[in-house]
């Protein structure tokens, strides 16, 4: 994986071979002249295929907004996004709601299964929405993986957490996505399901050869990661490949501290 910040060299498809993700003085400003917040301040990054990448920093470092604007779910004020080697760009909405159909897939914090759809309908909506053949015997073989291939026509209430969740990721594989984004996905799980969760994400990247781009703030969920993006104030302020526990936690209680010691320093 490369990381930096500004602008940085691109080729005329915009890909580096096996490059899964790539974005290029990615920069996204919120509010009017005057009020304005700077979320990410001209990033740039390469990511493999067939990697798992884990994206941390502080409250306010804009690793969600750099997951939204790599996903395609926010758009930058500049700069530009690259996945699978067809750029983000601005042809509308719905050509964007396309774009993300065809080469992406989402795991959230909050499951966001539809509530009156079973496992099996949940999982599949995707795949309809975009137009696309159901194959239920494949949709059924992506639920056997995830360890609910029994429970296929149960309604998300009648389901753990940490089974919902699992709904929820193979609802993000079912299409074959070339790039999994996940936003903090075991943040609202016990120790024992986010363990099982991380393990899902982690085969999808071994046996699928997927990319998976995770945001999260709990060290133990990032040395499931192949590598670590640190971002402190918008910018990419570190890279850790071979992540553990204990050594992110260690890298993140320095990032903190050094992050408010600048912020007190400029306010002073």
């Amino acid at each position: 994986m490369i990381g930096r910040n500004g602008p940085g060299p691109a080729n005329s498809a915009g890909q580096m071979p096996g490059e899964a993700l790539r974005l290029e003085g990615v920069r996204k400003v919120y509010g009017a002249e005057g009020n304005r917040v700077v979320a990410l301040d001209g990033v740039s990054l390469s990511l493999p295929s067939g990697s798992f990448t884990a994206v941390m920093g502080p409250s306010g470092s804009g690793k969600s907004t750099l997951l939204q604007c790599a996903a395609g779910l926010d758009r930058p004020t500049e700069g530009r996004v690259f996945v699978d080697g067809a750029e983000l760009s601005g042809d509308g909405e719905a050509a964007l709601t396309r774009f993300r159909r065809q080469r992406i897939g989402f795991v959230f914090q909050q499951f966001n299964l539809l509530p009156t759809l079973n496992v099996m309908q949940n999982v599949v909506l995707p795949l309809k929405l975009a137009g696309r053949k159901v194959d239920r015997r494949e949709a059924r073989a992506v639920l056997q993986r995830v360890g609910l291939g029994e429970r296929l026509d149960h309604l998300p209430s009648e389901l753990s957490g940490g089974q919902q969740q699992r709904v929820a990721i193979a609802r993000a594989l079912v299409t074959r996505p070339r790039v999994v984004f996940a936003d903090e996905p075991t943040g609202a799980l016990d120790t024992r399901s986010a363990r099982d969760v991380l393990g899902l994400l982690q085969e999808s990247v071994h046996m699928s050869g997927q990319t998976v781009v995770m945001v999260t703030h709990d060290p133990v969920a990032a040395s499931y990661a192949n590598a670590v993006l640190y971002l402190a104030d918008g910018r990419i302020v570190g890279h850790q490949t071979a992540p553990t526990a204990e050594a992110v936690a260690e890298r993140m209680t320095h990032l903190a501290e050094e992050v408010e010691r600048q912020r007190t320093m400029a306010g002073a």
